[in-house]
């Protein structure tokens, strides 16, 4: 019997959180079905920054890092903007600031949160360690080789540096970054120009990934059959845009274009509860959630992701793409049973 997949029940992995929020402090939000070891969220109606934290570094005032921007760790003044407080066994707690773009729980403002659990099983690792300047390689424990990796200083003012298998075949020659909409740079001071293992990924002397004694927190992630999709495609400019396969009803997209300038996007399947899915979020910016139904529209369908419009960010002719997944249901389960569209 062909096995596709090992995950049948997704949501112990990953889930994606959506709240309005109450102005009150401290809030508990619930919902998950496992202890969060990844968070990262958006405050959606208006302009505010990303914030992500993970359970290596833990939660607190001081641990937020802002995937749009290369600011420190802890930069944002927590009294003003309010923070993440506790990781729970089926979300997390905040604290509420006082700004009217407060981060978390400002009252009546809409946020979403997407939330890992770290296991090799799903295929995701955190890793911090201490950089030293010089080209070294630094375990991990995926067992598996890493198709996407991201890594930020978190005592310099560095931008994101991220590592994705599509971008070429030799992904390991170039750098891409997260909190900036440039196309990938060919450098060997980032990877050091060798590409991840199933034990080890490799760093260069950029201070983004390896300034010498300063802290830096490492995101990986494999493809897991069934679970995660770590892919590429060209842009054919056409409503009737490409399909991406990935094995699975998605929960998750981020889509970024790698030939030009463009944004990183993100859909999901809270934010877009229906198709077609039109809430988009970009990484690289503090703008608030764009749900203009003539730009970047997505299907998500019972085995991957049919694209329906062809703005630059997710299909223009021509234009090369990278993409990940994650999932809300397999496309068959380890039972043979198929799941069902949307």
């Amino acid at each position: 019997m062909a096995v596709y997949t090992t995950i049948d029940d997704p949501a112990e992995y990953f889930e994606t959180l959506i709240w309005t929020g109450d102005g009150n402090t401290p809030r508990s939000l619930t919902g998950l079905d496992f202890q969060p070891n990844m968070i990262w969220s958006k405050r959606r109606d208006d302009a505010a920054g990303h914030n992500l934290l993970d359970s290596v570094r833990g939660a607190g005032a001081n641990a937020e890092l802002c995937p749009s921007s290369a600011g420190i760790e802890g930069a944002n003044a927590a009294e003003t903007y309010g923070y993440l407080s506790a990781f729970t066994s089926d979300g997390f707690t905040v604290t509420e600031g006082s700004s009217d773009n407060a981060y978390w729980n400002n009252s009546s403002a809409t946020y979403v949160a997407w939330n890992w659990k770290e296991s090799a099983t799903a295929g995701f690792d955190i890793v911090s360690y201490t950089g030293n300047g010089s080209a070294r390689t630094i375990s991990h424990s995926l067992s598996a080789v890493p198709k996407f990796i991201i890594v930020k200083n978190r005592e310099s003012a560095e931008n994101w540096r991220l590592y994705h298998a599509g971008i070429a075949s030799d992904a390991e020659t170039d750098e891409i970054y997260l909190d900036l909409n440039y196309a990938p740079v060919d450098t060997d001071s980032a990877w050091n120009d060798t590409a991840p293992t199933s034990s080890v990924f490799s760093v260069g002397t950029n201070h983004g990934v390896n300034k010498d004694t300063e802290g830096h927190i490492a995101y990986l992630f494999a493809d897991v059959q069934g679970f995660s999709k770590f892919g590429k495609y060209t842009g054919n400019g056409n409503v009737d845009a490409p399909f991406l396969f990935c094995g699975f009803r998605p929960a998750f997209l981020m889509i970024k274009r790698t030939d030009t300038t463009s944004n990183w996007v993100i859909f999901d399947n809270k934010r877009g509860s229906y198709n077609e899915i039109n809430n988009s979020l970009y990484p690289n910016s503090t703008g608030a959630e764009d749900t203009d139904t003539s730009l970047d529209d997505v299907d998500f369908v019972s085995n991957g992701v049919k694209i329906r419009e062809d703005s630059p960010n997710i299909n223009a002719d021509g234009g090369t793409y990278v993409f990940m997944a994650f999932v809300e249901a397999p496309f068959v389960n380890s039972n043979g049973v198929p799941c069902n569209a949307r």
